[in-house]
């Protein structure tokens, strides 16, 4: 299998996986303090929408290529 069926395939799952999830979530620590034996930190969850046409586009791009590469092999 060359590296462009892959990629494809890749890019695929990722365009289905934004349609049907919508986007997705990550925390990220932004501050950290320490006084004496006292430890605080704060955590911030993000979350990020993934557009549907974002997806779409993904997923043409993606058999596109699939395609382009069956077609030069």
């Amino acid at each position: 299998m060359n590296p462009v069926k892959i990629v494809a395939i890749v890019l695929i799952v990722l365009g289905a996986l934004g349609l049907v999830y919508g986007g997705f979530s990550y925390t990220r620590q932004t501050h950290e303090t320490k006084l004496g034996p006292i430890e605080l930190s704060v955590k911030d969850k993000q979350s990020v929408n993934v557009p549907v046409w974002a997806g779409v586009g993904v997923i043409l791009i993606g058999g596109v290529l699939l395609f382009l590469g069956n077609k030069r092999s």
